[in-house]
């Protein structure tokens, strides 16, 4: 009780100023507290292995073929960047990423998938060859095109332009990117498997990475993002959820936001799903649980990325020019990775567009409702502090 005497004597006795002081003092102290405890709970990715940046393919006799290194856009983006500085140009941003070498690549996540993965990837070559498998005669049959001339730029549509402007074609042909996450299972011989069941020219566009150990999906999409070669990237989930030829909306809406440096998101969306059938068949605490998520999302997240009614849709699309404002960048690899692609969108003033896809629930889900909902929801909590207060940067 003496001290509770003394602290209140002191306290009256004090001047409005020194009361300010403290109250500084406690809050600079609070903060650094709660800045080193998000500093330790942050999630930090792994550093990748020299395996993981090696794919199989498919060769021309049919044969599985030795491990290949990935190529990697990030590496020359850098060399140019640095190039760049050296000449006085401390601007990023007129900076471009290589060219791409095919139109669309597709990036699949796959965790001891070999029940669903290879229905999903019959769908996803159907439509990846009827839309994008015809090649230019100047193009090999892994869709690999001639390099960017000498003087040539991108216009804001995303067409090169030569020196004297007029248009050059663009990339054509297509790839699929299956990251294997740490799977158990068959799933990369399922891969390997399908591919071989192709024509020699769509086998040989399949690649499989193995990752030594589960990443998580986010981690998994990061990897495979980091090693596409088109001017589109769009990743998808393994189950076939969504409906493949959706891509077509996801490309014409992004077409229609691209900015004038070619960069744009398209977002696929079951928002408008919400009140279906599908939907409302759901468990109560399943639905609870979303809402309580879209909460939290609008809540936490900066306004562009709060106004994106569905965040966690497995379906999104990049052009090749917003890479690296997003990827190199990211730092969640949990299910919550989704929002940091939206929220590191949104800091680099890339345009999203949200799109309306078909969507279909599959059997065989890993979420535990539950405890990935409560996950999800400490997962963004951390991640929210941890860029508000500078724990996460750019590099």
């Amino acid at each position: 009780m003496e001290i509770v005497t003394t602290i209140t004597d002191a306290v009256k006795n004090a001047s409005a100023l020194t009361l300010a002081a403290y109250a500084l003092f406690s809050l600079f102290l609070l903060s650094q507290v709660f800045y080193i405890f998000i500093s330790t709970v942050a999630p930090t990715p792994r550093d990748i292995l020299r395996s993981e940046t090696t794919y199989t393919h498919i060769e021309d006799d049919g044969s599985v073929s030795s491990s290949k290194p990935l190529p990697y856009w990030k590496n020359s983006y850098d060399e140019r960047k640095a190039r760049a500085r050296e000449k006085g140009n401390v601007s990023d941003s007129k900076v471009g990423i290589e060219d791409a070498e095919v139109f669309m690549s597709l990036v699949v996540p796959a965790f001891n998938e070999e029940n669903r993965l290879g229905i999903m990837l019959r769908e996803a070559v159907g439509y990846l060859q009827k839309e994008y498998g015809n090649k230019r005669s100047d193009q090999k049959a892994n869709g690999s095109a001639r390099r960017r001339p000498k003087g040539a730029q991108e216009q804001s549509n995303g067409h090169l332009a030569s020196g004297n402007g007029s248009v050059q074609e663009e990339p054509m042909g297509w790839e699929i990117l299956i990251i294997s996450d740490g799977s158990t299972d068959k799933t990369i011989q399922t891969a390997l498997d399908f591919a071989q069941s192709l024509a020699t020219e769509s086998a040989a566009r399949i690649r499989v990475t193995s990752l030594v150990e589960n990443r998580g999906k986010g981690g998994a999409v990061t990897h495979g993002m980091r090693h596409v070669r088109g001017k589109y990237a769009v990743f998808a989930d393994a189950d076939g959820a969504s409906k493949f030829e959706d891509l077509g909306k996801l490309l014409r809406e992004l077409k229609k936001i691209e900015d004038n440096k070619g960069r744009g998101v398209a977002v696929g969306s079951r928002a408008h799903l919400v009140g279906s059938e599908e939907v409302v068949k759901r468990s109560f605490l399943r639905n609870l649980l979303m809402h309580s998520f879209h909460l939290l999302l609008w809540l936490l997240t900066p306004p562009a990325t709060a106004a994106i009614r569905d965040t966690q849709c497995g379906f999104k699309l990049f052009s090749r020019p917003a890479l690296p404002y997003i990827i190199p960048h990211m730092h969640s690899e949990s299910w919550i990775f989704d929002v940091e692609m939206l929220m590191l969108a949104e800091a680099a003033s890339i345009p999203v567009a949200e799109v309306p896809i078909g969507w279909h629930e599959v059997q065989g889900s890993k979420l535990n409702v539950l405890w990935d909902s409560l996950g999800m929801a400490w997962g963004l909590f951390i991640l929210r502090a941890a860029w508000a207060m500078g724990v996460y940067r750019r590099t």
